[in-house]
């Protein structure tokens, strides 16, 4: 039996169902065929695995061993290439040869593809990306979402605690250290005493109160880096083994892009409150632009909002692969032209939430929370007065045509204003979205999970709504506020994940159309299809 120990040994190790690449070694030629009942036994005990393009519903070819090395174990040339059918009901394999050096009779098991993959070989024999991803890679894309959730949250804890301004210096390698003895701290603290903070905020500031903000930008930025390190590698190793689609590989790249530069703008952020003019005693006090905390929290959202739904879409489309007649179903529902006008409030939702969730992040780089601590009145009435609404101390040029732009978005007193309007739009227009989706007219095509995850926005945008108001009274506690941070992100998960329940895009549609001809995809592990002899 030595000419085929190394073949057997290379069965015996391979994991069933994966696709493998096999070389069968032979220490001498081969003389004579070992009898048919041998080779039978012996295919019978090893299951070779042949990966098929039809997934059993098509014949597979052993090839030579000049062929391509990859998806087949390869047979010597001495052998002729045998045509083996996986049809249960196919027919039978072509009778043996005369000549001796042919493989006749010979029971081939052909193992079923594993759970979520595809034959991915291109005519050319380079491997292609498949139509569907991997539910791996949507579990991951999850997870990674929450984990930006978190940072979000614990970023929010960072500024109310005035510690984003402790670490004034940028060290995307040798930063994830902390400093290991009372030397390197009290360097650390050195440096932070030479900031515009220190001399205006905290000249009486100790070492031990200057260690617990520390820790806090500390882990801030250590979490932004396992953010990338857990996204960048997984996602160059997903879309090494084809693993997801072609489209969902160009996301991937999107979003390391899109970390990396978000990175870079919290860099950019934390610089614009070590300036040296705010050394000045007349300056302002020293804090990061409004703007740049804007920008920062900004890409944060949208990269959360990115990795949710690319995680998402993939679990719709392996939904399309399990039952494709229940998808060409909600399909044809979505597209009726009742559902566009619900659809596009959704969609115009989507931007007013947004648009909120970032009015608020002004506030927050204003302090303008601080002020006006009552609610619905501001001071004597339910806005302030006209004259410090549109104050020209703001404005920059002489002839004043900045003075709408800036006082809206530096001015504490309409900031907040301006968050009222919008926080008390959002609130009314979730209301009436709720109303609208139990009229009579959408009621009875909308989804059943759209009409739940109507009831979500309106129970998430009430409990928001609550800890804004609760927030501004209590004049901006710490817990509130961050938790008042968490629901801008929660509501518009919320509202996310509705819009991405009333819509079906083209790419899931080609789905659709692809899987219905076939039938619901049933994969089955390690289930073998033997074809009558």
């Amino acid at each position: 039996m030595a000419f085929y120990q190394a073949g057997m040994r290379r069965m015996l190790y391979q994991v069933p169902g994966v696709a493998f690449s096999c070389r069968q070694f032979w220490y001498k030629p081969l003389q004579t065929v070992p009898p048919a009942w041998r080779l039978s036994k012996i295919c019978n005990a090893f299951s070779t695995v042949i990966r098929t393009h039809s997934q059993l519903g098509g014949a597979a070819t052993v090839r030579p061993l000049a062929a391509p090395p990859r998806r087949v174990c390869h047979i010597p040339t001495s052998l002729r290439p045998l045509s083996i059918s996986t049809r249960r009901s196919g027919p039978k394999t072509p009778p043996a040869s005369r000549d001796p050096s042919t493989m006749s009779r010979v029971k081939t098991a052909i193992a079923a593809p594993a759970a979520g993959t595809e034959d991915n070989t291109s005519p050319s024999g380079a491997i292609s990306f498949p139509d569907t991803s991997s539910k791996s890679v949507a579990i991951w894309l999850i997870a990674s979402a929450v984990s930006v959730f978190g940072i979000v949250v614990w970023g929010g804890l960072t500024r109310l605690t005035e510690s984003g301004l402790s670490i004034t210096e940028w060290k995307p390698v040798t930063g994830t250290l902390i400093p290991r003895n009372e030397e390197d701290w009290e360097a650390e603290f050195n440096k932070y005493r030479a900031s515009p903070e220190y001399a205006r905020l905290n000249p009486n500031m100790t070492l031990e109160e200057f260690k617990k903000i520390y820790f806090m930008e500390w882990s801030h930025r250590l979490w932004g880096r396992v953010i990338g390190m857990s996204f960048v590698l997984p996602a160059i190793y997903f879309v090494a083994r084809r693993r997801v689609t072609k489209r969902i590989a160009w996301n991937l790249l999107g979003i390391a892009v899109l970390i990396g530069f978000q990175g870079i703008i919290g860099w950019w952020m934390v610089t614009s409150g070590l300036r040296d003019e705010l050394f000045s005693p007349g300056a302002q006090p020293p804090r990061v632009s409004q703007y740049r905390l804007t920008a920062h929290l900004a890409t944060a959202f949208v990269c959360y909002s990115w990795m949710l739904m690319t995680g998402l879409s993939i679990l719709r489309d392996l939904r399309v692969r399990a039952d494709p007649a229940a998808a060409a179903k909600l399909a044809n529902t979505l597209a009726l032209p009742a559902l566009r006008p619900f659809r596009l409030a959704v969609a115009a939702l989507t931007a007013l939430v947004f648009t909120t969730a970032m009015s608020g992040a002004v506030v927050a780089g204003l302090d303008a929370g601080l002020i006006y601590n009552e609610f619905p009145k501001m001071g004597n009435g339910i806005t302030p007065p006209r004259e410090e609404l549109w104050d020209a101390h703001y404005s920059r040029k002489p002839d004043h045509s900045d003075l709408w732009w800036r006082n809206m978005l530096e001015n504490p007193s309409l900031v907040q204003l301006d968050h009222r309007i919008l926080a008390t739009t959002t609130f009314c227009y979730i209301l009436a979205l709720f109303a609208f989706s139990r009229s009579g007219r959408i009621a009875s095509v909308l989804p059943r999970n759209a009409k739940r995850g109507t009831t979500g926005v309106v129970h998430l945008v009430l409990m928001q709504a609550t800890l804004g108001i609760c927030t501004l009274i209590y004049m901006v506690p710490t817990h509130l506020a961050a938790t008042h941070q968490a629901g801008s992100l929660a509501l518009l998960t919320g509202v996310l994940v509705l819009g991405q329940r009333l819509r079906m895009p083209k790419s899931t549609l080609r789905l659709i159309q692809k899987y219905a001809t076939k039938g619901p995809h049933q994969p089955s592990m390690g289930s073998r299809v033997t074809p009558r002899l």
